[in-house]
């Protein structure tokens, strides 16, 4: 679509709103205002489609917008029936075009600010709800079995776990995954941190998904601005 001013927009959304109802209208306001990008995921080589379904349901269950998929060895591919249509939800940014795409999602993720916070059980990780979120913070998950690579261990800034008290040490990438982002958007909302959307970002998502929750919402919006 294209590049639109904030009055524009906002005749846009005054506009998409006279076809979606108003339950959705209040449910899209209450979503705009949990929603985040201080905190965002990352996913290297996950080859099973239940569990990349599952992390994508759990960044939208817990207000994450962007999930980064890091294809180097495993095409990215979700499963319907536990997506729920949560991807609908999701800014999905796959990373699979460079000779090192780790390392290139990575860098790029870092010239946006980010901190990177490996999860991983090697020495020098601290338990993940010590994570101190002040700077934008990009969670880092690996492949079932094999963990993250060497690449993304390096580059991280912090390494994380889940501390556990069981025989097992490990858990599912994406039991992993709920509990991690569960903790830290938990702390994000009780700290006095600046984790909400800006309001551009917000003019320009609520956009998105009210031509989302509209039957031909592509094509209206595009009438409109004809």
């Amino acid at each position: 679509m294209q590049q639109l001013t904030k009055n524009k927009k906002i005749e846009l959304i005054n506009y998409l709103k006279k076809f979606c109802s108003e339950n959705r209208q209040q449910l899209i306001t209450k979503n705009l205002s949990n929603r985040t990008r201080h905190l965002t995921t990352v996913l290297e080589n996950i080859y099973q489609p239940q569990n990349a379904s599952a992390v994508v349901r759990s960044c939208e269950c817990f207000g994450v917008q962007d999930l980064h998929i890091i294809e180097n060895d495993n095409s990215f591919r979700t499963s319907r029936g536990v997506v729920l249509g949560s991807a609908k939800w999701v800014n999905i940014h796959r990373h699979k075009k460079a000779e090192h795409n780790t390392e290139a999602c990575l860098n790029t993720l870092k010239n946006q600010d980010y901190k990177l916070v490996a999860t991983t059980l090697q020495p020098g990780s601290k338990p993940i709800d010590e994570i101190d979120l002040t700077q934008k913070t990009a969670l880092l998950f690996g492949a079932e079995e094999k963990g993250l690579s060497e690449i993304a261990h390096n580059m991280a800034d912090e390494m994380a776990y889940i501390p556990m008290v069981g025989f097992t040490q490990s858990l599912n990438i994406s039991v992993s995954a709920a509990i991690c982002l569960y903790t830290l958007t938990k702390q994000l909302r009780t700290n006095d941190i600046n984790w909400p959307l800006t309001d551009d970002e917000k003019l320009e998502l609520e956009i998105e998904w009210l031509i989302k929750s509209t039957q031909n919402g592509r094509i209206i919006a595009e009438s409109f601005l004809s």
